[in-house]
């Protein structure tokens, strides 16, 4: 691809998203869900759909516990990545300063959304405040050994903020990606993470995939194996 769309200025949301994907989707993953501040979105946008929601980070999964109650919710305490078993967890800490975005929740243990499977790299020049200051092992498993158990079938949505390792979210789910109608994920050309993929690389690992609508920093992709909605 030579050419790249314009970056749109306005975020997506829930009426966007139902337009586009239809609200009548019955399987959507959160992958990075972190404390579930989409996952509400998502349920209005996608009022038929399960959402399967993944998060690593256990402070995060007890704010998520905390917050999201809907029977149609399920909370996977694991990554997804490109290998199944115990891998090392770059977890962030750290205040953010006042009028981050954020910065009004509680962050009493540390700022949570920042964490990784990939080393932080240009993230700490960026954003100096955000420590990084040990690894915890945790759960992973590659979306197509997951998804063999609990998502066989067409997944209609993703939603990925995976922190610099979109790559590694690929190359563990081939599989279900030939089956995902849409996928919306995070992208960044300055590689805050060891090894992130910039945007081009990243649309090249996804060549059955175009671009609906581009964001400064992510982007909503349509698998053109399926019929358009």
């Amino acid at each position: 691809m030579t050419d790249l769309p314009p970056i749109h200025p306005v975020p997506a949301d829930a009426a966007f998203l139902r337009a586009t994907v239809g609200e009548g989707a019955r399987t959507v993953l959160e992958i990075g869900a972190n404390r579930g501040m989409h996952t509400p979105m998502l349920l209005h946008a996608f009022p038929e759909a399960h959402v399967h929601a993944f998060e690593p980070d256990p402070r995060a999964c007890d704010h998520f516990r905390a917050a999201i109650r809907d029977r149609r919710v399920t909370l996977h305490q694991m990554a997804l990545g490109a290998e199944n078993g115990r891998i090392e967890f770059h977890p962030s800490g750290g205040q953010p300063p006042a009028g981050f975005p954020g910065s009004r929740e509680d962050y009493r243990k540390g700022w949570d959304q920042s964490g990784s499977i990939r080393k932080p790299k240009k993230h700490l020049e960026l954003f100096p405040w955000c420590k990084f200051v040990r690894t915890i092992s945790v759960e992973a498993r590659t979306l197509d050994t997951w998804s063999r158990k609990h998502a066989p079938g067409t997944i209609d949505f993703i939603w990925a903020d995976v922190q610099g390792a979109e790559r590694d979210l690929v190359r563990g789910g081939a599989e279900v990606l030939r089956r995902t109608r849409f996928l919306y994920t995070e992208y960044s050309d300055d590689e805050l993470y060891e090894g992130q993929a910039t945007f081009r690389e990243l649309l090249a690992l996804l060549p059955d995939f175009e671009i609906v609508r581009r964001y400064d920093d992510d982007v909503l992709l349509r698998n053109t194996a399926f019929g358009r909605a």
